[in-house]
């Protein structure tokens, strides 16, 4: 009794080469193929890993570079998602949030661009920022607050501007310089100094 079926893998241990027929061998090849993009699958995934890591090291350089630049200037801070979130933990400290949190209202603001949704924005904004008593009253003089009162009357995408900048220019001359010397953003940059020196110490 032969040992040989065609369609038996191990056919090559019980007889030559030769001696299959071309399909056999033409099975044999495709299974060679195959056998070889499973093998090179964990490689790929290494590689993956190996890109991951570096992007991952990447960002870390990234945010350590953020950090530092935080204190060039209150406009760097608040171009950085992070700085901003990092600046709002500590005006919740001194319970003066609201002016962060009116400023980036006031910017979501500018981008809508139907008049209907600008209209209803505007006043949820005022009422709960910029009238007086308002839940979150932010700290501006009563000129402003009249000006931006009359603005809603006919909403455009600027009615809160002069509010917004009296509320930035209080939070850059007041608060941010405070938060620079918090001990928070201290222990931040000596983090992000410390990662600068080991890189550079493995460079």
């Amino acid at each position: 009794m032969s040992c040989w079926m065609p369609e038996c893998p191990a056919l090559s241990m019980c007889r030559g080469l030769a001696a299959l027929p071309i399909a056999c061998l033409e099975r044999a090849k495709d299974l060679k193929t195959r056998l070889g993009i499973l093998l090179h699958k964990p490689e790929l995934g290494h590689k993956t890993g190996s890109s991951s890591k570096l992007q991952l090291g990447s960002r870390r350089r990234d945010s350590s570079r953020e950090v530092l630049e935080w204190r060039e200037s209150f406009d760097q801070l608040l171009k950085s998602k992070s700085g901003v979130n990092a600046f709002h933990t500590f005006l919740k400290t001194e319970f003066s949030e609201e002016n962060l949190d009116f400023w980036l209202a006031c910017e979501d603001f500018k981008k809508t661009r139907s008049k209907t949704k600008l209209a209803s924005k505007a006043n949820r904004i005022f009422e709960e920022f910029v009238q007086s008593e308002a839940p979150r009253e932010v700290n501006i003089d009563h000129e402003t607050r009249e000006i931006t009162r009359k603005n809603l009357s006919g909403a455009t995408s600027a009615c809160f501007n002069e509010a917004q900048a009296k509320t930035r220019t209080l939070m850059e001359k007041d608060s941010y310089p405070r938060f620079l010397k918090s001990a928070s953003y201290q222990d931040m940059t000596k983090q992000a100094a410390s990662r600068g020196t080991s890189k550079r110490s493995h460079t």
